[in-house]
Formats: C-alpha cells, structure tokens, sequence
C-alpha cells in the first residue's frame, strides 16, 4: 500500500495460498498479469471478473494502467488474491473509494485455508471405517 516515486501505488493481495502484487498507475486502461494481457492469461471470463471487480466497484474502467505479478494457488485464489491487491492499491491512489470496497468485503483478507491431512487418518477430516468388533 506504498506510493512509488512515479506516480505508482501498488498493493499486496492474499488469498488461499496464492499472492498477488499490484502496481497501479494512471493511463490507458492496459492491464497485464504476468507479463501477458489478460484474455492469454485468464481462461474463462469469470476470472478476469472477479479480478478486477474493485477497478468495476470504483468505476475506474479504462483509466488505469495495471501491472500485476501473482503467483501461488490456483485460478480462484489468483483471481481473490489479484482483488484483494488492487483493492488496497486503489485505496492508497483514492481513499475516498475505501468506503465502497469496504463495503463490498473486497479489503478483507480471505481468511479460509484447505485445512490439512492429520496423522492416523486418511484425509483433513474423513476417518478410517470404524469397526465395533
């Protein structure tokens, strides 16, 4: 959520286990994720909606140049993980907007995790069948 020298603000996004860096600045509307545009990046458009669903929120389309880095996870993560980024990024660059993305929980880390394997059973939860005799 630091402001950089060149009129850049950039943002961290978390979610599940992928991270998601964000530099945003003003400009054309060009965004690319991983150095690729984002219809080569995203296969379906439902990730490149919820992405950029704060840029949709703070009614900023078309005016932002946004350079993204995300790594980790899967396609959903990625995708909660590239809001959660330029959320807090669009905060830094317009703190009027905060209200709004607050509202919409979109400056909220989301806290769910895959749980993990515990030792004597076959996975987070399921059990071995029990026999009584």
């Amino acid at each position: 959520m630091a402001t950089d020298e060149g009129g850049e603000f950039l943002g961290t996004g978390r979610r599940k286990t992928a991270v998601a860096r964000v530099r945003l600045s003003r400009g054309s509307g060009k965004v690319s994720i991983n150095g690729k545009s984002v219809t080569d990046y995203c296969r379906d458009t439902e990730f490149s909606r919820v992405a950029l669903a704060p840029v949709a929120l703070a009614e900023m389309e078309g005016m932002l140049n946004i350079g993204v880095r995300v790594g980790g996870g899967g396609v959903i993560g990625q995708a909660g993980a590239i809001s959660h980024a330029i959320s807090r990024a669009l905060v830094a660059m317009q703190p009027e907007v905060r209200s709004g993305l607050k509202r919409a929980m979109m400056l909220r880390r989301d806290p769910r995790m895959k749980e993990r394997k515990k030792a004597g059973q076959p996975g987070a939860r399921k059990r071995f069948q029990f026999s009584k005799r």
